[in-house]
C-alpha cells in the first residue's frame, strides 16, 4: 500500500488495483465484472466459472487487512445487469455477508446500469463524498476532483525484450482513474487516446510496487 496525495486528500494505492482512503476507512474498487464467465458461457464461450468467488475473496481479504468500514464500487461491478441472479451460492453468501458488515455502495456503470441487487448495499448513479466525485466514467467537462473506473488502464513497457504489463492508476490534477479489479477484467493501454481524452493533458500512469509509487508521464 503506497500513500499519495490527490486533490488535498491522502489516499493509498494497492498493487492489485484497489484504492484506500484512510480518513474514511474506505476501500474503493472499480470494474469487478462479476459473473463475466457465466455471461460468456451463455453465448457458448466456456470460461472457468470461478471469477466472482475469486474477485470477492480478494475484496474480503482487503477489507480484513485494512479494517475498512465502507466500500465504494465504481461501476461495472457485474458484467451485465442480470449478473446478480447468476451468482453461485458461495459467492452470493460471501457478498451478502460483506454488505451486511460494512457500508457498501454500488455505483452504476455501462455494463450494469440497472442491476437487480439481491445481496444488499445501496445503488447510486454517482456520489460526492468529502469533495470528491465518485462515478463510473470520467467526465471531461467536470473540473471537480473525481475518482472513476471504466477504462481498465494498464501500463505496458518492454524490458530486456520482454513485454511487461501492470494494472495502473491514471492521474491528473483533478482526475484519478482506477484500474479494473475483477479477476477476468481485461486492460487498455494507459496512454490510449480514449483515456487521455477523458482525463486531459498532464496525465501520469501510477504503478504501485511494494512501498513505491512509480510515475510515468503519458503523452497526449
Amino acid at each position: 500500500m503506497v500513500p499519495f496525495s490527490f486533490a488535498g486528500h491522502e489516499l493509498a494505492a494497492l498493487p492489485d488495483g484497489a484504492l484506500f482512503w484512510p480518513a474514511r476507512r474506505a476501500l474503493l474498487v472499480a470494474d469487478l465484472h462479476l459473473e463475466k464467465a457465466s455471461w460468456f458461457a451463455a453465448g457458448g464461450q466456456m470460461l472457468p466459472p470461478y471469477d466472482s468467488m475469486a474477485t470477492l475473496a480478494r475484496v474480503a481479504a482487503l477489507i480484513d487487512r485494512l479494517g475498512a468500514a465502507e466500500i465504494w464500487c465504481l461501476g461495472d461491478s457485474f458484467h451485465d445487469s442480470a449478473g446478480p441472479g447468476r451468482l453461485p451460492d458461495c459467492a452470493a453468501t460471501l457478498l451478502s455477508a460483506l454488505t451486511a458488515r460494512l457500508r457498501w455502495t454500488w455505483i452504476t456503470g455501462n455494463h450494469d446500469a440497472a442491476p437487480a441487487l439481491r445481496c444488499g448495499g445501496t445503488l447510486v448513479d454517482e456520489a460526492q463524498v468529502d469533495g470528491l466525485m465518485l462515478r463510473h466514467e470520467a467526465s471531461p467537462g467536470d473540473l471537480r476532483p473525481e475518482l472513476s473506473g471504466h477504462f481498465h488502464p494498464k501500463f505496458r513497457v518492454t524490458l530486456r525484450g520482454r513485454h511487461v504489463s501492470r494494472r495502473c492508476f491514471v492521474a491528473t490534477a483533478h482526475k484519478l482513474v482506477l484500474p479494473a479489479f475483477g479477476s477476468l477484467a481485461g486492460g487498455m493501454d494507459a496512454g490510449h487516446p480514449a483515456i487521455i481524452s477523458a482525463v486531459g493533458t498532464g496525465a501520469e500512469a501510477l504503478v504501485p510496487v511494494d512501498d513505491r509509487l512509480l510515475r510515468f508521464a503519458l503523452a497526449a
